[in-house]
């Protein structure tokens, strides 16, 4: 009886051991606000991460405001993967941060977007109250901060109206606050400003830029990159989520119906109607690069091919 108890005992011991050497790993991921961020959604929704990392890691996520607190989030360990416009990206590279992008995941219509129908032009806002977009750095600002620049040899000639607000912030701002003038926005909030309230375009993202770039990059820092069974199966996660969305619209809308609690009927629009691209490629990272660099916004010119995975 005795060695039959101390065999139970054994088997027991080595059950709890071999379970324990199954230690829970964690992979964190940040995301911001909008349908630019879409593929982490679907990747979300459908266990696209897991389906490619071991069994024992698992994939939590954030949302964070702004680019500023993903990087601080970044530098404290508390975050692997961020995802985010690429000219705040390029500010915490030129200040030291060691990540670089994995890929794109999106492009997107983005806008200024004003109430007041006098405001006809950039000239008419100038000086006339507050322009709301997530930060001073962020891809709104620069393409801002781009077009000043063509139109008035300045490219800060907006920097004093600026104010920073998240997204969903900005567009109640927009509508209630008198001293915010301008939303620079992204979708869904763009394009429902433009439809369901007495707005204008004033200007657009790729005016702005002069020609198409990728909105939203994922980047993470050198040692989650060496890590190479979780940086694949995230890699492999967002393409799949990516052709999903490319493959399976009526599916997908249902998803981002209840991720971002829109009608379906909206979802479909704003996703496959109104210029939502979703796809891997990274493009005008060089063009920010080049027009950061001589207005200062960088101390050092990269070169784009340096900041890939």
């Amino acid at each position: 009886m005795k060695t039959k108890l101390i065999v139970i005992i054994v088997v027991i011991g080595l059950y709890l051991m071999t379970g324990c050497s199954k230690k829970e790993e964690k992979v964190m991921i940040a995301e911001q606000y909008g349908l630019a961020y879409a593929p982490i959604e679907i990747a979300k929704s459908l266990g696209f991460f897991e389906e490619f990392l071991p069994e024992q890691v698992v994939v939590e996520y954030v949302k964070l405001a702004n680019t500023a607190a993903i990087r601080e989030a970044m530098l404290a360990g508390h975050l692997d993967i961020g995802f985010m416009g690429i000219p705040p990206f390029l500010i915490g590279s030129d200040k030291g941060m060691d990540w670089k992008i994995i890929m794109g995941i999106s492009k997107s219509p983005l806008g200024l977007v004003v109430e007041d129908e006098n405001i006809k032009t950039l000239d008419d806002l100038i000086g006339k109250g507050k322009i709301a977009l997530p930060q001073p750095g962020s891809i709104q600002h620069i393409l801002l901060a781009m077009r000043a620049s063509e139109l008035y040899g300045k490219a800060d000639m907006f920097d004093a109206q600026l104010i920073s607000m998240k997204h969903p912030d900005g567009y109640q701002a927009l509508l209630n606050d008198p001293n915010v003038v301008g939303h620079f926005t992204s979708p869904p909030y763009l394009f429902q400003e433009l439809d369901e309230i007495d707005t204008h375009l004033l200007l657009d993202g790729d005016e702005a830029m002069g020609g198409p770039f990728t909105f939203i990059v994922g980047v993470c820092r050198k040692d989650f990159s060496q890590d190479k069974i979780k940086y694949e199966g995230i890699e492999n996660g967002l393409l799949k989520a990516i052709i999903y969305i490319n493959e399976y619209p009526e599916e997908t809308i249902k998803i981002l119906a209840k991720a971002y609690n829109l009608e379906e009927i909206v979802v479909k629009d704003y996703i496959y109607n109104r210029g939502m691209i979703y796809n891997s490629s990274v493009i005008g990272v060089q063009k920010f690069i080049n027009f950061m660099y001589e207005e200062e916004y960088l101390e050092n010119r990269m070169k784009a091919e340096e900041l890939e995975w």
